[in-house]
């Protein structure tokens, strides 16, 4: 391999890197030293401030957002036959969680500015046997949420939003989550806070997440934690079978507190993300959208796109850039490029053209709340080598 043109970093620069405080390491302490090490309090705590940062009555922890997108469905009614439009341009979660179901996914191509799912396309793939939609507020960039709930109202749909990528995101002055549809988000190292591995999903009434919780616990009508110290710790009931989706109270520890810094966090975000748009600009990339005014981009991810007229292709970038020691990723490989789907699908590269193109030219770059001013440049650095 031969020596690139520009310096090669000593340490690694990862795309993300979790900030884990000593408020985090107490709590979690305080958790292990309590003895109650799975479903507890600390979840609970964290439900109830959740609940209370969203601006929503009920909220309910799990084991992932794949859980949420999973008991999302399934509480929502849907059934085998059924289908579910989604976009093409997200993680393959989306689509597994509606197959596990037996449901079908239907596939939507990608709005050309902001990667969302094109609503204009959806409407074609509306038909007889549609029953929901799952809207995915990619990089944390909101959805445009009053579109969506009035497509959604016009057809008769159930919403799943996928907000995995946008915790802290906002629309209209309400938080991604408070719009009226159940909202999974993701707390994985990789996200804006983390609870290292975990999930959270929004449900409007008291019943439905009293079987959300059910259903993430086995489908038992009591919790081990309820059930902790009564008098009666054999009285509990199975009405529908569950999964094993709950979130622990190791996880919740750590979350209780990455919650009360979420903000600053987007803040610092925000700053590094215009740092960047700064020393990009003169380059053949298109830079991230930022959402109207009345709304908050969660910069989870800082997604470029090379410019058809750029010299070299993304995965040479890529490539570049790992040799620099940066590290980067791909967000995402559409769904219909998997062999499964697209078998399942019937859809080739090239169906779906602007999910397909933007496929090919995008490319995430390092973005964590503490990154550097050393760290941009490094970045800049190489890309600037590899496109100027």
């Amino acid at each position: 391999m031969s020596t690139p043109p520009f310096a090669r970093r000593t340490s690694h620069l990862g795309l993300s890197r979790p900030s884990i405080g000593a408020a985090e390491i107490d709590e979690l302490l305080d958790a292990i030293r309590s003895g109650w090490l799975t479903t507890g309090p600390k979840v609970a705590t964290l439900e109830q401030r959740l609940a209370a940062y969203l601006g929503v009555e009920h909220v309910r922890c799990l084991a992932s957002c794949t859980a949420g997108l999973s008991l999302a469905l399934r509480v929502g009614g849907i059934e085998p036959g059924d289908e579910v439009l989604l976009p093409a341009m997200t993680f393959v979660s989306c689509a597994n969680a509606v197959v596990h179901l037996g449901a079908t996914p239907v596939l939507v191509d990608s709005d050309r500015e902001t990667g969302h799912m094109d609503l204009d396309h959806a409407l074609s793939r509306v038909g007889p046997r549609t029953r929901a939609l799952m809207p995915v507020h990619l990089a944390g960039h909101p959805v445009d949420m009053d579109r969506l709930n009035a497509f959604r109202d016009r057809h008769g749909l159930f919403v799943v939003e996928d907000a995995a990528h946008a915790i802290g995101a906002r629309w209209g002055g309400h938080a991604v989550g408070a719009h009226g549809n159940l909202t999974a988000f993701s707390f994985h190292a990789t996200k804006n806070m983390t609870t290292f591995e975990g999930g959270a999903l929004v449900v409007g009434d008291v019943d439905t997440a009293a079987r959300v919780q059910r259903l993430a616990l086995h489908g038992l009508s009591r919790s081990a934690w309820s059930r902790h110290g009564s008098a009666s710790p054999a009285l509990y009931e199975v009405d529908e079978p569950g999964f094993k989706y709950a979130m622990h109270d190791i996880s919740a520890a750590v979350g209780i507190h990455q919650l009360r810094r979420l903000d600053g966090w987007i803040e610092r975000r925000r700053q590094l993300a215009d740092a960047y748009d700064e020393r990009l600009a003169a380059l053949p990339l298109e830079l991230p959208p930022r959402p109207p005014a009345h709304s908050r981009h969660a910069h989870h991810l800082y997604m470029v796109r090379l410019g058809h007229d750029a010299p070299i292709d993304r995965d040479a970038v890529l490539v570049r850039l790992m040799q620099a020691n940066i590290g980067a990723s791909v967000h995402f490989k559409p769904v219909h490029w998997y062999r499964y789907y697209a078998g399942l699908t019937g859809l080739r590269p090239g169906d779906l053209p602007v999910a397909d193109d933007l496929a090919r030219r995008s490319l995430s770059l390092p973005l964590f709340p503490s990154m550097s001013e050393a760290d941009l440049d490094d970045v800049s650095a190489v890309l600037h080598a590899a496109l100027a």
